[in-house]
């Protein structure tokens, strides 16, 4: 199964467009890039954590 070429994501978006509607799928694709920007930002934190947990071990292995 290869990437999801051009012709995919076209064929993808009229299903969408069937199912759902001219008027909520605006609405869908709020919600999905606020998910998307939360969950980006949640794992963002969490490497965040592990950087300063490495950085903390460092500094206690330079001071022995």
């Amino acid at each position: 199964m290869g990437p999801i070429g051009p012709g995919s994501i076209i064929l993808i978006a009229i299903v969408a467009l069937l199912i759902f509607g001219p008027k909520k799928l605006p609405e869908l694709g709020r919600a999905f890039g606020s998910t998307l920007r939360e969950f980006k930002h949640a794992t963002k934190g969490l490497a965040d954590d592990d950087d300063d947990k490495k950085k903390i071990e460092e500094k206690k292995e330079l001071t022995k």
